[in-house]
């Protein structure tokens, strides 16, 4: 699975740095480092909607605080499936 978090200045400014820490965190917790790929990209052209993190070519938009949810739904969930 690869997962890709925008790092533009406008993503950088709303928290993607801290869900690049948060998903790097559940993702060694977990030990799903060998099954998922955390990659950066520069504007995913949605600025005005949030931090922009893809998974498998679905666009989402976080906030730091929903990060847990996040993972919990869209990772785990599709890792266990």
């Amino acid at each position: 699975m690869v997962i890709t978090i925008c790092i533009g200045s406008s993503c950088h400014l709303k928290g993607s740095r801290e869900i690049v820490h948060k998903l790097e965190s559940l993702i060694s917790q977990n030990q799903f480092g060998d099954k998922v790929n955390l990659t950066g990209s520069f504007c995913m052209g949605e600025c005005v909607k949030g931090v922009c993190v893809k998974v498998e070519n679905q666009l989402f938009s976080l906030t730091p605080a929903e990060v847990d949810t996040f993972f919990e739904t869209e990772v785990l969930g599709r890792l266990t499936e």
